[in-house]
């Protein structure tokens, strides 16, 4: 199934310019995705193409107007005899996770609406926006950013945009823990060698080796991630002595 990603943003080159290229941009040529931007100034109904005004009850800033949003969603919803995924980004959204990645890539259809200055009239969000998404707990002059970073972890889950599963499904988050080390040529550098496990071929002792470091490593740096993971009994037992490790 091909999926749709339309993007309202006031920036479409700056969007096209990232999403066109590299892995994303070679998953559009093969159709395994389409990504279309649209521009919301094109749907102004001023002459000078002014999609945002003084707030209600004052305040600091503009806010963004809900008819040329409005009129942006609509080009893209038009005829369709279905409601995409509609998703604004912004700080005050649900904290996006591989696992939300995970979840948005089995849509058929999402349509992305990036907001700018103080943010958007509440009227058209609560008309047509089905989820709100963060990227974090700061503030970005707009949308742009998160939308790019949305876009690029869901797509490179639908199947066919990376080159086997195997190419996420061992990164960090995608099980609960963070990704074991990796190491390249040359075998020794700055007196640093590559582990002697990953050298000699055996591919049982290498997984389990992949499989104990991933969980060390997460229990070094996100400790709080290891609740949440499917562990054995081995590993659990193997968390207790890292505790006496990392005292």
């Amino acid at each position: 199934m091909k999926m749709k990603i339309d993007i309202l943003t006031l920036f479409p080159e700056v969007m096209e310019a990232t999403l066109k290229s590299s892995i994303i941009g070679r998953a559009e040529a093969k159709g395994i995705l389409s990504i279309n931007c649209v521009q919301i100034r094109d749907f102004a109904f001023n002459k000078h193409r002014q999609v945002d005004d003084y707030p209600y009850g004052g305040g600091m800033g503009m806010v963004m107007q809900a008819e040329p949003i409005f009129q942006a969603y609509k080009s893209v919803t038009e005829g369709l005899d279905y409601k995409p995924k509609t998703i604004y980004l912004s700080p005050q959204g649900k904290t996006f996770r591989q696992s939300t990645a995970k979840r948005l890539s089995k849509e058929k259809h999402l349509v992305l609406i990036c907001g700018h200055y103080e943010g958007v009239d509440q009227r058209v969000l609560d008309e047509i926006v089905d989820m709100e998404i963060s990227i974090g707990d700061f503030v970005l002059t707009g949308g742009e950013i998160a939308a790019m970073a949305v876009v690029d972890a869901t797509a490179r889950m639908i199947p066919g945009v990376l080159s086997s599963e195997i190419s996420f499904s061992e990164e960090s988050h995608f099980d609960g823990l963070l990704e074991y080390p990796q190491y390249t040529r040359p075998g020794v550098w700055h007196d640093r060698a590559v582990p002697e496990v990953l050298q000699n071929g055996n591919h049982k002792l290498i997984e389990a080796w992949k499989r104990k470091s991933a969980i060390e490593n997460t229990f070094k740096k996100r400790r709080g991630m290891l609740r949440g993971a499917k562990l054995t009994d081995k590993e659990k037992a193997f968390i207790e002595e890292l505790k006496q490790k990392y005292k």
